[in-house]
């Protein structure tokens, strides 16, 4: 992690800065606002994740889990025996269980998570539960080149991106991710990856803002791992989460909106905000099966399968690194 070293002003004490630090600031300081959403998953961040999961609302991951437990022989049917299993934003392991369970044909299992305390933990569930599976956790931010651990080298890899976490890039920067993930996986490599499909905006909306306010509470905790780890002082209660669904841009947009006119201070720098100015804290692109398609080809990947749920809300995508 990069580390800088900054004096505040007003003649505070000098601190160090990390990378997350010197993103916040970049957002908050730039027109409109943003956070970037990798930043939501602290501990906390990541227990109401798995929350949302489970909410009525939230189709997603009710369809690629169904999707899963009824495709995965066939997903498994197309990956190299023996490889490497390499999960891109690895989170909870439960729909990973399901393809271990369906390919013999892993032999190692590397999650790469940014969250180290969710990874070193579900890490050890599954050397519990799989004894024969070399698993090999990386603590990076899987959309950056990282250090494939030495014990994989021999393997062939594939890889593993489910979740619809590629709807949280901008089309270019989803693009240059597959164009990394097939550079980490190599020619031949299959990655089996979850993306969500366009539809009706209200389904949408109530999926990223449920009526239990698990969502909204997921976005203000973004707000108090700022205030912990940098020791801002946002009062969360001055801010309400917004989500909707732009149809023009084809995606999901969650905000924080600030209730009143106000002043923050974040690591030394004071950040003013306007009555209803927001922070753009996360997109959610959907895609229709053939943008997707056209996206992967354009990164170096040819489409070999695609599963969908019977309402064609989520999509389940096998493709081989051809670049």
């Amino acid at each position: 992690m990069m580390v800088v070293h900054a004096r505040l002003s007003g003649g505070e004490p000098a601190v160090e800065q990390t990378q997350f630090a010197c993103d916040v600031i970049s957002g908050l300081t730039a027109r409109p606002k943003r956070l970037p959403p990798k930043y939501f998953y602290d501990e906390e961040g990541s227990r109401l994740f798995e929350a949302i999961t489970e909410l009525p609302e939230y189709y997603l991951t009710r369809c690629e889990l169904a999707i899963l437990h009824k495709h995965a022989p066939g997903m498994a049917r197309l990956l190299s025996s023996p490889t490497a299993l390499i999960e891109f934003g690895s989170g909870s392991s439960r729909k990973t269980r399901i393809l271990l369970d369906a390919a013999p044909a892993i032999a190692a299992y590397v999650p790469v998570d940014i969250s180290a305390q969710m990874l070193e933990s579900e890490a050890a569930a599954l050397r519990r539960d799989y004894p024969r599976l070399k698993v090999h956790p990386v603590a990076a931010d899987f959309s950056q080149p990282f250090h494939m651990p030495p014990a994989v080298a021999s393997l062939k890899r594939s890889g593993f991106f489910p979740g619809s976490t590629i709807g949280n890039f901008e089309p270019h920067e989803a693009a240059a991710f597959l164009r990394h993930a097939g550079r980490m996986l190599g020619q031949g490599a299959v990655l089996i990856i979850g993306i969500d499909l366009i539809k009706d905006p209200a389904i949408l909306n109530a999926a990223y803002d449920d009526a239990a306010g698990v969502t909204a509470k997921f976005n203000l905790n973004l707000l108090v791992r700022i205030n912990r780890e940098l020791g801002a002082d946002f009062d969360p209660a001055s801010f309400s989460h917004h989500a909707f669904y732009n149809s023009e841009r084809k995606r999901v947009e969650m905000h924080l909106a600030s209730r009143r006119r106000q002043k923050v201070r974040v690591a030394g720098r004071t950040i003013d905000f306007r009555t209803g100015e927001t922070i753009h804290t996360e997109n959610s692109y959907k895609y229709a099966l053939e943008s997707f398609g056209a996206l992967a080809r354009g990164s170096g990947f040819t489409p070999l399968a695609a599963w969908s749920d019977p309402q064609g809300y989520f999509s389940v995508q096998a493709l081989a690194v051809t670049e």
